[in-house]
């Protein structure tokens, strides 16, 4: 089928919406925010607002759906976006020290120089070529400081090269680690089972993708979703949701478990629960959130 849309202006964007059923009680407000916020961006916030094609009548909107709606959940998206890169953060550089610090406790400063601590050899060397890579064009302090102080060194020490690696390449390091018992002990800082934590860390590269190139996650169904605990620790097991493993809420509570251990006395739980209740638009259970969510230990509010 050829393509055969012509481009629309803002104006005609907007009337687009209104022939379709969307209520927009300020267009001049609706044009600011359509001239500075793209037209396809905005239909997927807008998209589960719209009915099932019906003669020939494609993409008209259910009843009452308005624009000022539509713009308060791309907002509220917005702002859980800016959440979730905070803990994502707080989460990789932790597990950047604790995968260095093990690797140079057990093995020495070069163990991710040694294959044979590394179970699939081709993703080794693939790992120490974008490390190597990395090493060599960054322009932080310390990586310089290296280069011209250990000419000879082709890699630096793990503690180093851990501070050069992408989320993604840190998870793939620690997935690939050859004994069990090595992931099990970088896991154990956690509390965790290594399985858990190798897929989370899987995970939150995907997640953190979308949030640093503003992809929605709002109500977005992750095709990678990670391993929910069971049994390490038992305690947190009930406050997951497993009947919707591919909605945010699973991340976000796994981020709330992690984040008590690493930063005691956060206020990022608070941050999440106020943002719901600044957004009463928003059904939490489009996200996952069960209907029991605030009852949970690891959403329970503080007094």
């Amino acid at each position: 089928m050829a393509f055969n849309k012509p481009a629309l202006s803002v104006d005609q964007q907007i009337d687009r919406l209104l022939e379709r059923g969307m209520a927009i009680p300020d267009r001049e407000r609706a044009r600011h925010y359509l001239t500075h916020i793209n037209y396809y961006r905005l239909r997927a916030y807008w998209l589960p607002f719209e009915t099932e094609p019906a003669n020939g009548d494609d993409h008209a909107f259910v009843a009452g759906t308005n624009f000022e709606t539509i713009l308060a959940i791309y907002v509220f998206d917005r702002d859980l976006r800016l959440l979730l890169l905070d803990a994502i953060e707080r989460i990789e550089i932790s597990l950047r020290t604790t995968l260095a610090q093990h690797l140079a406790t057990a093995y020495g400063p070069f163990a991710h120089d040694d294959g044979s601590h590394f179970k699939d050899r081709p993703s080794w060397e693939k790992s120490q070529d974008e490390l190597r890579k990395e090493y060599e064009r960054s322009r932080e302090t310390f990586a310089k400081h290296y280069r011209e102080r250990y000419p000879e060194l082709v890699s630096p020490p793990i503690w180093v090269a851990c501070e050069l690696m992408t989320l993604g390449h840190l998870s793939r390091w620690l997935k690939n680690l050859t004994k069990p018992d090595d992931r099990q002990q970088i896991a154990d800082n956690y509390g965790l089972d290594e399985r858990v934590l190798v897929s989370f860390a899987h995970h939150l590269t995907v997640v953190r993708n979308h949030c640093a190139h503003h992809g929605r996650v709002w109500n977005r169904r992750f095709g990678l979703r990670f391993t929910l605990p069971t049994k390490k620790p038992r305690h947190i097991a009930s406050d997951f949701n497993p009947g919707e493993p591919q909605l945010i809420f699973n991340t976000l509570t796994m981020l709330a478990y992690l984040l008590d251990l690493l930063s005691p006395g956060h206020h990022w739980r608070r941050e999440i629960h106020q943002l719901l209740a600044a957004h009463p638009e928003i059904d939490p259970a489009a996200m996952g959130f069960p209907c029991h969510w605030r009852e949970t230990s690891l959403w329970r509010e503080a007094e």
